[in-house]
């Protein structure tokens, strides 16, 4: 498996559950189906999208490393762990993925989708970020700042461990264990800072599926918000960028 391919691989099984818990619990006649108690739909979301994170890590980590998100990409380019001729590849890969990945959960659940009312975006909100207040300026920085943190941190992250055998240190890999650090920073991002946007952190994961849902028969679904596209797409970026430039001074210092 190439880098190119596993990153596509990667990213659908991302987006597959990490979209697929939110139509579980937003759509009706569901199993996950929550109704009356907003906030623990929240909950299961936020555990879902973590986990969704650790399987799309061990899946591709071997083969590409397991960006799964431009910005991840962008970042580890900035701080020299990562090729700039291959960014562009790597982020068409992830916005393929966050594509097919949505697309398998409207297969999946396509019969509840045509049963639930799209009220209050509803619908959209199972493909992409929502403000629960709409307030551009806010809502961009939300995407910043969290964006900002999750880079910082990933930037910072090691998928080694260390053993001290009879007074030496040796350097052991964690094996798919190294994709539970990830995953908790995902699962800390979203239930700390994605109250006001629902913390996209990954352009490619809010664009495809919202391309997808564009294209896709809904009954009764509702526009696709393109005049908020921009912000879960061009804050991340902005964010990660803060962040690698920072991690690089920090370095320096």
């Amino acid at each position: 498996m190439t880098g190119i391919s596993a990153e596509i691989i990667g990213t659908t099984i991302l987006v597959f559950l990490g979209n697929g818990v939110v139509a579980n619990v937003l759509l009706k006649k569901t199993k996950g189906s929550i109704n009356n108690n907003s906030n623990i739909g929240w909950l299961i979301i936020a555990i879902g999208w973590a986990l969704a994170v650790f399987m799309g890590i061990i899946v591709s980590s071997p083969y590409s490393g397991a960006h799964l998100n431009p910005c991840v990409t962008i970042g580890f380019a900035i701080v020299g762990k990562f090729e700039w001729n291959l960014v562009p590849f790597y982020i068409i890969s992830q916005l393929i993925g966050s594509m097919l990945g949505s697309l398998l959960v409207w297969v999946l659940y396509k019969d509840h989708f045509n049963n639930t009312k799209n009220e209050e975006n509803k619908l959209l909100a199972i493909f992409s970020t929502v403000p629960s207040i709409r307030n551009l300026f806010y809502n961009f920085l939300s995407e910043v700042l969290a964006t900002f943190i999750f880079i910082f941190i990933c930037l910072s992250l090691t998928t080694e461990g260390v053993l001290f055998f009879k007074g030496e240190k040796c350097i052991l890999g964690l094996g798919s264990l190294g994709a539970v650090p990830s995953s908790l920073l995902v699962l800390g991002i979203i239930l700390s800072l994605g109250g006001a946007t629902g913390a996209a952190i990954n352009p490619a994961r809010d664009l495809g599926p919202r391309i997808i849902y564009s294209i896709i028969p809904i009954t009764g679904k509702g526009k696709s918000d393109w005049n908020y596209a921009f912000i879960p797409i061009f804050g991340p970026i902005i964010g990660c960028i803060m962040a690698a430039y920072l991690y690089l001074v920090i370095k320096i210092l």
